[in-house]
């Protein structure tokens, strides 16, 4: 017997940056009752390779929030998901067992910043945008589509390795004047 979860709301809204010219869309983001204050921002499950893939992809160390705040800033990537209320079946994590989902209502005005790109983190968010969002799709033709792996230990099709070297092929690039404010990884 299917077992439903009360509705959850999106904990953390959309981060975007006054500069913003790429977005990276994520399905949606729990709260984790496991994640301590280091990881009480997106990607907050311990789990998730997200964060450390992109502390690969740039070669720094991204020990708190405001240090990926600090990133995504200079990056000019804004972070939201596309999902804004949901409920889990049976308590689930995964994609697939969100239900009774309400899309997030700021991605029209988030698009109406000029984006360059749009980043999905896996197939399923993309697949989702492209259903729920086709007037968006057809209004900004500029904007590109961009899925990247799914960074959850979950898609073992690519190895980690493999999703890292897909990431900095596709994400920009961190401004050489951008570097000096976070501590290269050793």
């Amino acid at each position: 017997m299917l077992e439903f979860n009360m509705i959850e709301t999106h904990p953390f809204g959309n981060f975007i940056p006054s500069n913003i010219k790429y977005l990276l869309l994520g399905s949606f983001t729990a709260k984790s009752v496991d994640s301590d204050t280091e990881y009480d921002w997106f990607y907050a499950s311990k789990r998730n390779q997200f964060w450390p893939i992109i502390e690969k992809v740039y070669n720094i160390d991204l020990h708190n929030k405001s240090s990926k705040v600090k990133l995504y800033e200079n990056l000019s990537i804004g972070i939201a998901d596309i999902i804004y209320q949901c409920e889990r079946r049976n308590g689930s994590s995964l994609d697939n067992n969100l239900v009774n989902i309400v899309y997030n209502p700021e991605l029209e005005r988030i698009l109406q910043c000029k984006l360059k790109s749009i980043f999905f983190t896996s197939r399923f968010v993309e697949k989702l945008y492209r259903k729920a969002f086709k007037k968006l799709i057809e209004e900004f033709t500029t904007v590109e589509l961009i899925t990247l792996p799914s960074p959850s230990p979950r898609y073992a099709a690519m190895s980690k390795e493999e999703k890292i070297s897909k990431y900095k092929e596709l994400l920009p690039e961190l401004k050489p004047e951008h570097r000096k404010h976070f501590s290269s990884l050793k």
